[in-house]
């Protein structure tokens, strides 16, 4: 199952499931107290035209890819990162299309994203920050080896160093 999924650096043509995620209101909910009432993003398509634009092929300092599950070449979701300027880290997202939720794609696309920012990128920290009342996002952070380095005002902040994930490996 850890080999399951690969990263994938999607083409013009492949932005319908980038707008399929950012339209549907399930995959989207996390998002709903900054795009009220459902967290879905207005205008998804002009979106992937500003992410074609700002992240793709911008590594090291940005990289995004799709999880896309090999035996079938579906798309499960999204990962990025990107430096955070005034900060010794690379902010990190992960997005799981909600109908894809629950076969451990969470965990192996966070994996799959170490791998990337530590091993290609030459990142030396990941950084994230969610709502405490994410327990599923909470859990697979820390079973990739995040750890917590604060709570303040409902958000809790998650950091993974490139040693800790490496020592992590052996």
């Amino acid at each position: 199952m850890q080999d399951e999924l690969q990263l994938y650096i999607p083409r013009a043509e492949d932005g319908w499931f980038y707008c399929k995620m950012l339209s549907d209101p399930e995959t989207m909910a996390y998002n709903a107290p900054w795009f009220p009432p459902d967290g879905c993003i207005p205008a998804p398509e002009e979106e992937w035209r500003e992410m074609q634009a700002s992240w793709i092929g911008k590594g090291p300092e940005r990289f995004y890819a799709f999880l896309r599950r090999k035996s079938d070449g579906a798309f499960v979701g999204d990962v990025n990162h990107h430096h955070s300027l005034g900060h010794g880290w690379h902010d990190m997202g992960i997005v799981i299309y909600a109908p894809e939720r629950g076969k451990g794609y969470g965990r192996q696309g966070l994996r799959l994203l170490a791998d990337r920012a530590f091993l290609v990128d030459g990142v030396e920290r990941l950084h994230n920050d969610f709502e405490t009342t994410r327990d599923a996002a909470y859990h697979i952070h820390r079973a990739v080896g995040f750890r917590e380095t604060g709570r303040e005002g409902g958000i809790i902040q998650l950091e993974l160093t490139r040693e800790d994930y490496l020592r992590g490996r052996e």
